[in-house]
Parts: structure tokens; C-alpha cells; sequence
């Protein structure tokens, strides 16, 4: 404390001209009408710039929890879609029912790794048995097909890309329902191949390509791609290239599907095959 005494007394002249400044500024301002507007304009300028930058940096932090809303109300709203529900009654009995049962569930979950440029590519999800989430349950995007379930932990879930070596994916033409299969070669990730697409059959570049609902992992419908290239092969097939709508290099939230009638289905298909042993 001394020494800061023994430095204001030292610098005295220079702190008492420093204080006839400030209070001539003072009185500049109060007393002239050009330069308190002009010192008005220049702080609400500063003042409105520290402030939008605060509400920048808030809105950042607000960034995941506006994400999570977001992906929970869409997986709400795509539980409701048509697609997600079955018709129960088919018979002309009732002219006026349209009674239907939902068939797909949605489940809104944070992707917290991925990787593209591996042959067999993989994500893993912040969600897995505790909230729901079975091996070889479907996982989508807002824009199409993500990848399949394949190993789950209490809270998390791995899945296998489409840009998997073991990926196919059962899919069909959006315009006339021809079936094929999508698989990836392991080049670009951003195309893959559709494969089963007879040569008589009239195909464009620009053609959508969804899933076919033929299997209980996907719904009928979702987007995975369109033609961007397509030449004959050696065989009865086209040789086809497509462009895939999801883009797996920006995969923040996705969905997986959770089938209701998955257990049936697979009962089913089990009755199936062991009918076909019994009478081979």
C-alpha cells in the first residue's frame, strides 16, 4: 500500500491531468448536444455488438438441447405417418372403417461416432436396451436409410452402416415398384450400387430408389437414393449407380425403428421354413 502512496505521489501531475480530462469530457458531452448523441451512438453500438455476441455464444450451448426437441418431435410426428400404421381391416363389411394399427415406432437418438472411409463402416448411438433398442432393428434419417442394428449394450447401440461389405438393402424402383437390392462397393460414400434391375425394364437418371418393406427391419417407403448413372451388363440386368440421399460424413441424430410386429413376423417366417424342411 505504501509503495502505491509512494507511485500517485511520484506520478501526481500526470493522474491530476488524466482527472481534469475525464471531467472536461464529462462536461463536453452533458453540455453539447452533438457529441453526447455522437458518444451515445458509438456505446449503443458497442453495447448491442457484446450483446448479440453473448446471445450467439448461449444459442451454441442451446444448440444439442434444440436438436434433442427436435429429433424427439419427429420421431413423435413420424410415428403418426401413414406408413407407420397397418390396416387392420380390409373387409368390405364396415364401408365407412378406417380403423388402423400403428406398426413402427420411432426411438430419436444422438450419433456419438461414425466413420465413412473404413470398408466396413460402423455408428454407434447413445441409446441402447435400457431405452428399447434390439439387435436388427432399422435406423433412419430424415433423408433415408442409415444403417441396421447389430450389437446393443444398456446404453448404447452399434450399428452397421449401409456402407457396410455385408450391407443389402431390400429396395424397389419409387415409380413402377420393380424390386432390387442395394449394396456398397466401398469407393465413394456418397453412391452405391442397385443391383436386380431387369434391362426391359424403362429406367431415368433422377429415379428414386426406396425401401421395399418386404423385410421387418424398414419401413416401406423411406428414400435411399437416385439413378445418377446406369449401362447394360454382360447379363439380364442393368449395371446401376445411384446417389445416396443420406450423407454419412454429417450424421448428428438419427432414428431407429422398433417394428411392433417384428416377433410375428419372425414366428412366422420360422412356422415357414420349418414346414419347407418337413417336406423336403
Amino acid at each position: 500500500m505504501k509503495n502505491l502512496f509512494l507511485f500517485i505521489w511520484k506520478h501526481y501531475f500526470f493522474f491530476l491531468a488524466l482527472l481534469l480530462e475525464v471531467i472536461a469530457f464529462i462536461l463536453i458531452v452533458q453540455y453539447n448536444q452533438y457529441p453526447g448523441a455522437a458518444l451515445f451512438r458509438v456505446s449503443s453500438e458497442i453495447n448491442g455488438s457484446v450483446k448479440q455476441s453473448q446471445e450467439e455464444v448461449a444459442s451454441y450451448f442451446k444448440l444439442r438441447r434444440a436438436n434433442e426437441l427436435l429429433s424427439t418431435e419427429n420421431a413423435i410426428l413420424r410415428s403418426f405417418t401413414p406408413n407407420a400404421y397397418m390396416l387392420t381391416d380390409t373387409v368390405s363389411f364396415w364401408i365407412n372403417d378406417t380403423l388402423y394399427r400403428q406398426r413402427y415406432r420411432y426411438i430419436p437418438v444422438k450419433v456419438t461416432g461414425n466413420s465413412v472411409n473404413q470398408r466396413n463402416n460402423f455408428m454407434i448411438l447413445e441409446k441402447g436396451s435400457n431405452n428399447g433398442i434390439v439387435k436388427d432393428m432399422g435406423v433412419i434419417t430424415p433423408t433415408g436409410v442409415a444403417g441396421i442394428v447389430v450389437a446393443v449394450s444398456p446404453n448404447f447401440s452399434s450399428v452397421m452402416s449401409l456402407l457396410h461389405s455385408a450391407s443389402v438393402i431390400s429396395a424397389k424402383l419409387a415409380k413402377n415398384s420393380q424390386l432390387g437390392s442395394v449394396i456398397w462397393e466401398g469407393k465413394n460414400y456418397r453412391q452405391a450400387r442397385l443391383l436386380n434391375i431387369p434391362v426391359h425394364i424403362q429406367i431415368n437418371k433422377g429415379d428414386s430408389v426406396i425401401t421395399s418393406g418386404f423385410s421387418y427391419i424398414f419401413p416401406e417407403g423411406i428414400m435411399i437414393g437416385t439413378i445418377s448413372d446406369f449401362k447394360y451388363d454382360e447379363g439380364d440386368y442393368y449395371d446401376i449407380t445411384l446417389n445416396l440421399s443420406v450423407d454419412y460424413n454429417n450424421l448428428s441424430y438419427v432414428y431407429v425403428v422398433e417394428n411392433i410386429f417384428r416377433n410375428e413376423q419372425e414366428e412366422l417366417l420360422l412356422k415357414q421354413s420349418t414346414i419347407v424342411h418337413d417336406k423336403q
